[in-house]
C-alpha cells in the first residue's frame, strides 16, 4: 500500500485570462478547478495507474469540505483529519500568464493535531510506501518530515519526499528511498544556479551523499536526470508534446517513478515511467491517466 501525506492541501482554481490587463476587470476564458496539494496529486495520479493508495491530509472549513468531496469523486481512499479552526486553502492559477500562482496560506495544525496523524501512520507496515509532499503550514517547524521519518524508522517503511530547503535536507541523515527537487530547487539549496542536464548530476550526487537512496530532478521542459543509489547516472530529454497545463507535473512525476517501481522492481523503468507520467500530465487538462501516460512511454528511449 502508498500512503500519501499532505499537509497544506488546496483547492486550485485554474484560469484563462485573455490579454490580461493589470489594474482593471478581467474575465476568464476558462477555468478549472481542482483538489491539490503534492501528496492528493500523487494519489490521484497512483489511483489512475492502478496502484492502491491512501491519501491522508489536514482540512478545514467549507474549502476543506469541498476537498474532500472532490479527492473522494477521485476514487482515492481518503483519510481526513478535521481541523476546528481556520480555511484549507485556495490556490489561483494562472495558465496563461506564464505560470503565475497565487497560493494561499492555510490553517494552523496544532500539536494535538500532528498526534491524529502518528495515530493514522502508526498503522502503516513493512513493505508499505510513505510519501511526504508538499509544503507545511509557516507555524510547523521545518522538521516535521524528518520527526515523522524517524518516528517510523526501522520498520521497513520505503520512503519517498517531494520538499523544498531544510524540509527537503533534513530527512537525508534518515536515507530515504527517493527525493525529488526541481533544478531550481536543487539550486537552492547549493546556492547555485542550474539550468542543464549535465549541470545538476554533481550536486544530486551529494544528495546521495548526504544520504538519500536515489534522487530524480525534474527539469521542465529540459527533461530529467535520475541518479540510482549505485552510482548510474541517467539524463533524458523531456518527451515531445504540447504544454496544456503544467499544474501537477512534478507530483506525476513522483506517482509514475513509485508506480513503475512497484510493478516490476526495476528503477531505470521506474524513471522512464515518472519521466512518462509528467509529461503526459504537462500534456493534459488535468492529471494523465494511464492510457495518456503509456502513449508517452513508447516514444522515450
Amino acid at each position: 500500500m502508498v500512503y500519501t501525506v499532505t499537509f497544506n492541501p488546496s483547492l486550485d482554481y485554474i484560469v484563462t485570462v485573455d490579454d490580461f490587463k493589470l489594474g482593471l476587470t478581467n474575465r476568464t476564458e476558462s477555468e478549472l478547478m481542482l483538489p491539490g496539494g503534492k501528496g492528493i496529486n500523487v494519489s490521484i495520479v497512483l489511483s489512475n495507474l492502478g496502484i492502491e493508495n491512501s491519501a491522508i491530509y489536514f482540512s478545514a472549513g467549507f474549502v476543506g469540505d469541498e476537498i474532500t468531496r472532490r479527492v473522494q469523486e477521485s476514487g482515492i481512499r481518503s483519510e481526513e483529519i478535521r481541523l476546528e479552526n481556520g480555511c484549507s486553502r485556495i490556490n489561483l492559477k494562472l495558465k496563461s500568464i506564464d505560470g503565475t500562482e497565487i497560493n494561499g496560506m492555510g490553517p494552523d495544525i496544532s500539536e494535538e493535531d500532528v498526534s491524529r496523524l502518528y495515530e493514522k501512520l502508526d498503522k502503516i507496515e513493512e513493505g508499505d510506501t510513505l510519501v511526504l509532499a508538499g509544503s507545511i503550514p509557516a507555524t510547523m517547524p521545518e522538521t516535521i518530515y524528518s520527526d515523522i521519518i524517524e518516528h517510523l524508522s526501522g520498520r521497513g517503511i520505503r520512503i519517498v519526499v517531494d520538499a523544498t530547503k531544510d524540509l527537503l535536507v533534513n530527512v537525508l541523515k534518515f536515507k530515504p528511498f527517493l527525493i525529488k527537487p526541481n533544478n531550481h530547487e536543487l539550486g537552492e539549496i547549493f546556492g547555485v544556479k542550474l539550468e542543464t542536464r549535465e549541470s545538476v548530476v554533481p550536486y544530486a550526487k551529494k544528495l546521495l551523499e548526504m544520504g538519500a537512496e536515489n534522487v530524480i530532478i525534474s527539469m521542465a521542459g529540459e527533461g530529467a536526470v535520475f541518479v540510482s543509489s549505485d552510482g548510474q547516472v541517467y539524463m533524458r530529454e523531456a518527451p515531445k508534446g504540447k504544454l496544456v497545463n503544467g499544474v501537477g507535473a512534478g507530483d506525476s512525476m513522483v506517482a509514475g517513478f513509485i508506480a513503475g517501481y512497484l510493478t516490476e522492481g526495476d528503477l531505470l523503468h521506474a524513471f522512464k515511467m515518472g519521466l512518462s507520467t509528467g509529461s503526459a500530465s504537462a500534456f493534459s487538462e488535468y492529471l494523465a491517466t494511464k492510457e495518456e501516460v503509456m502513449a508517452v512511454y513508447k516514444t522515450v528511449e
